[in-house]
């Protein structure tokens, strides 16, 4: 059975890179965790050549160990933005400096069959570095992001990926209790930035990796 999954997702994603592609962004094509890493280390960074890396929290960049292997990288200065040990102030001033990095790294809330990236941010600092500032942008997108259209792709990300992340995050909302977006107006709500991203502008400075198995929310 996971042979025959893993053949309907190389379908569906085939097909997704050329939507996207069609939308200007450059995209490449990952089996697995190990293969991330590959396409990132081996043909994007030499293609970029950063200075500074940093990232936007991503679940998908720790699982797959990308976060860790660019920590360790030598070759480039990273800025650490998901340090708990820090202080808020500190954490928000590094989120600030990582807009201005060469290569900036994020996940994606959902991608649509047309190519569209959809994500919703508490801060903002992940949709901003995906919008504008980095020189170029890594968007890992796992197989259960995608989605048919902009209206799966928000009831997806109101109705399961934020109340599992405001669980996640123990925050004190209501999605919490009752699993579904409450449009509360509580203090500690985490939705609070839409962007959807329809192409990449300029052409290339987005880079889309699909990877075929299941990562993040």
């Amino acid at each position: 059975m996971s042979t025959a999954i893993e053949q309907y997702w190389q379908i569906r994603l085939a097909d997704l890179k050329k939507a996207l592609e069609a939308n200007n962004f450059e995209v490449f094509l990952a089996n697995n965790a190990d293969e991330v890493k590959k396409v990132v280390f081996e043909e994007i960074i030499p293609a970029v050549k950063p200075a500074v890396v940093s990232w936007g929290t991503s679940m998908t960049s720790m699982e797959t160990g990308l976060h860790a292997a660019l920590k360790a990288n030598t070759a480039f200065k990273t800025i650490e933005t998901s340090d708990k040990t820090i202080s808020w102030d500190e954490n928000v001033e590094r989120r600030r400096q990582s807009l201005l990095a060469d290569l900036f790294i994020t996940g994606t809330n959902a991608v649509t069959a047309n190519g569209e990236l959809v994500n919703l941010d508490g801060t903002g600092n992940r949709v901003a570095g995906l919008t504008f500032g980095p020189k170029y942008v890594i968007v890992l997108a796992a197989r259960n992001k995608v989605v048919s259209d902009l209206d799966e792709a928000m009831r997806r990300i109101k109705n399961y990926a934020a109340p599992v992340n405001a669980i996640r995050l123990n925050r004190k909302t209501p999605c919490v209790k009752t699993s579904y977006c409450e449009q509360c107006k509580s203090t500690e709500r985490i939705c609070n930035t839409w962007t959807i991203t329809e192409k990449s502008a300029p052409k290339g400075r987005v880079k889309v990796i699909l990877i075929n198995q299941d990562f993040g929310l």
